[in-house]
C-alpha cells in the first residue's frame, strides 16, 4: 500500500473541521560532526539520461496563460499561469509519441534576487500539484520572494492524461457493498473481484499509458521542465510521496541537484508490505497520541473503536442523508482525522455521535478523504493513486498470504492493522501490469546536500523513514531534520524552527548540521 497524503482532501477536511468545530536545537544524533555543505566526491560521470531526447522537447517554449485558481486556492499578489508542456510518452522511444503535462506557476514577488523555479509535489501519488499548489501557497510566500513557484500534475494524474478507472455510480457502489475487512468467503470474494475489476477498468481508460506512469517516468518529466524553466539544477520541495519521487530524480540527475527538500518522508527501503506496516505503526501511533491528548488510556480507547467496527460491520449506521456509515467508511474517517493535529476536534465530534448512533461526522470526513462532493461526484485521485502504485511496486501479495499476515497487522495496530493488512493484497490485485521494483533505488552520490524533514509523529509516513531516507542519498547528501511534532509533514505546521531551517537552505543555500533537532 502506497497511500501517502491525500493534499486535496487534507484541505477539505480542515474546511469540515471548521464546519464542525463552529525551539530549536541542535543535536549530534546521527550526524558526523562533518559539514554536510560540501557533497561527497564527484564520482565517475554516468551518462546524462536527458542527452536522449530531441531538442523539440528539451528547447520547447511554454505558452504561459492566465488560469483561475482552483476552488479553495488562492493566488498570492498576482494571477495564477498555466502551461502544458510535452513529454515521451515512452522514454524507451523519445522520438516517438508525446503526452501533455499540465503546469501551474505563481511567478516570484522579486523582493530578493530571483533563484529559479520551485518545483512542488505534494503527494499521492496521483496528487494533482495545479489544485494543490493554490491551496497552499500561502504557506510559502517567503520563498515566492525568489522563487516562482511551479507545480503540475504527473502523468496520468488529473490534467496530465489523468486515468479514471469507473464512474461515481460504480465508485458509490462499491463503497456501499465492499467490506474492506472481509470476515467470510463470500465477502472476501467480493473484495477481491472489486479490485480485479478496478485494474481491468484503469487498463481500459489509460491504455498504452498504463505502463508509463511510473515514479521514474515522472522524474524524467521534471528533468524536462527543468531545462524547459531555463534552470541549471533543479530545485524541488517534495511532500509525502513527493520526497519518493524527489529521490527518485537525485538518483537519476544526481548532478542535476540544486536544492532539494524532502518533508513527510517515505522509506525508501520498504517493500509494498513494509509500507503497510509503517503505516499502521504510524497511524496507532497518531491515534494513541491523540489519545493521550484527551486523558484518557490508549488501550481503551482503542478498544472502544473496535467494539465500534464490529457495530457497523453487523449493521451500517444512519446519517443525515440518505447514505449510511459503514464499517469501512468509518475507517476513512478516523483516519483522515490523523493527519494533522488541528483535525483531532473533529475526530472528537465524530466518535462521540457515533455512539450516540448518528455517522453523519465520520462520513462527511470519510468524503473529504474520498473528495467526494455533495452531488455525490469523486476524484479521480485514488484512480491515479493505484494505477501508479501498482506499476511502482513489484511485489503481488496474494489474499491467502494477506491472511497469514492478519495477526501480525493486528498486533501492529489493533485499530488499523486488518484494514491495512488486507490491503496489501486487494490493492494490486490481478494488476493489468507487471510492477518494476521492489522498493525504489535513491542513492545519489555526488549530488548536492538534500535537506530530509522527519516529524515524529507523522502517522502516514512514520519518522523512521527519514533517516533511512537520509542514508540512502548518501553519506554527505542527506541531510536529516527532526521535528518533535504531530501531524503529516513538518513545514508549516507550526515549528518557526523548522520553517527557518528550511527557508534558510532553500533561499541562501545553507543547509543545517546532520541531526538537528527541532523541538518546538
Amino acid at each position: 500500500m502506497q497511500r501517502f497524503v491525500r493534499s486535496a482532501a487534507l484541505a477539505a477536511a480542515g474546511v469540515l473541521v471548521a464546519g464542525l468545530a463552529a525551539g530549536c536545537s541542535s543535536s549530534d544524533d546521527g550526524g558526523d560532526g562533518k559539514n554536510p555543505s560540501a557533497a561527497a566526491p564527484e564520482p565517475k560521470p554516468k551518462p546524462d539520461p536527458s542527452s536522449t531526447l530531441p531538442a523539440s522537447l528539451t528547447s520547447q517554449k511554454l505558452d504561459w496563460t492566465g488560469c483561475k485558481a482552483p476552488e479553495g486556492g488562492s493566488a498570492p499578489g498576482s494571477e495564477w499561469q498555466c502551461s502544458t508542456l510535452k513529454v515521451p510518452l515512452d522514454y524507451g522511444k523519445p522520438d516517438g509519441g508525446t503526452i501533455g503535462i499540465a503546469l501551474i506557476r505563481a511567478k516570484s514577488t522579486g523582493k530578493g534576487d530571483r533563484i529559479g523555479s520551485l518545483l512542488f509535489n505534494f503527494g499521492g501519488p496521483g496528487g494533482s500539484g495545479v489544485s494543490g499548489l493554490p491551496s497552499f501557497a500561502d504557506s510559502y510566500d517567503s520563498l515566492r520572494e525568489r522563487y516562482d513557484l511551479v507545480s503540475f500534475d504527473p502523468r496520468g494524474v488529473a490534467g496530465s492524461e489523468g486515468v479514471r478507472c469507473r464512474d461515481d455510480g460504480a465508485t458509490q457502489a462499491a463503497e456501499k457493498k465492499i467490506d474492506l475487512t472481509p470476515d467470510t468467503p463470500a465477502e472476501e470474494k467480493a473484495y477481491f473481484k472489486d479490485a480485479a475489476d478496478f485494474g481491468a477498468g484503469c487498463a481500459q481508460s489509460a491504455k498504452k499509458l498504463i505502463g508509463h506512469i511510473s515514479t521514474a517516468d515522472a522524474a524524467r518529466d521534471m528533468d524536462v521542465l527543468r531545462q524547459v524553466l531555463g534552470d541549471d539544477k533543479l530545485h524541488y520541495f517534495g511532500v509525502s510521496y513527493g520526497t519518493e519521487l524527489g529521490g527518485t530524480y537525485a538518483h537519476l540527475f544526481p548532478r542535476r541537484v540544486g536544492r532539494l527538500v524532502f518533508d513527510a518522508v517515505v522509506d525508501p527501503s520498504a517493500d509494498s508490505i513494509g509500507h503497510a506496516e509503517n503505516q499502521a505503526r504510524g497511524f496507532q501511533r497518531a491515534l494513541d497520541n491523540y489519545f493521550k491528548s484527551r486523558g484518557q488510556d490508549p488501550e481503551a480507547g482503542a478498544a472502544k473503536i473496535e467494539k465500534l467496527f464490529e457495530r457497523l460491520d453487523a449493521e451500517p449506521m444512519r446519517t443525515s442523508s440518505d447514505r449510511k456509515l459503514t464499517e469501512s467508511l468509518a475507517h476513512t474517517g478516523i483516519l483522515v482525522t490523523l493527519y494533522s493535529k488541528q483535525t483531532w476536534p473533529a475526530l472528537t465530534r465524530g466518535l462521540e455521535d457515533a455512539e450516540k448512533g448518528d455517522g453523519s461526522a465520520l462520513l462527511q470526513l470519510a468524503d473529504a478523504y474520498n473528495e467526494r462532493d455533495a452531488s455525490g461526484r469523486y476524484s479521480t485521485q485514488s484512480h491515479s493513486q493505484r494505477a501508479i502504485s501498482c506499476l511502482d511496486a513489484k511485489a503481488r501479495t496474494t489474499p491467502a498470504q494477506a491472511k497469514q499476515r492478519l495477526d501480525r497487522f493486528r498486533g501492529i495496530s489493533p485499530v488499523f492493522g486488518e484494514f491495512l493488512g488486507w490491503d496489501t493484497a486487494g490493492w494490486c490485485h490481478e494488476w493489468p501490469v507487471a510492477g518494476l521494483h521492489d522498493s525504489p533505488e535513491v542513492s545519489a552520490p555526488g549530488a548536492a546536500p538534500i535537506l530530509v524533514v522527519g516529524n515524529t509523529g507523522d502517522p502516514a509516513t512514520p519518522y523512521e523513514g527519514a533517516r533511512k531516507m537520509a542514508d540512502e542519498l548518501g553519506k554527505g547528501v542527506g541531510v536529516h531534520l527532526t521535528w518533535k511534532g504531530e501531524g503529516h509533514g513538518a513545514y508549516g505546521n507550526g515549528s518557526s524552527c523548522v520553517d527557518g531551517t528550511v527557508d534558510t537552505y532553500l533561499l541562501d543555500g545553507k543547509a543545517p548540521k546532520d541531526g538537528k533537532v527541532c523541538s518546538s
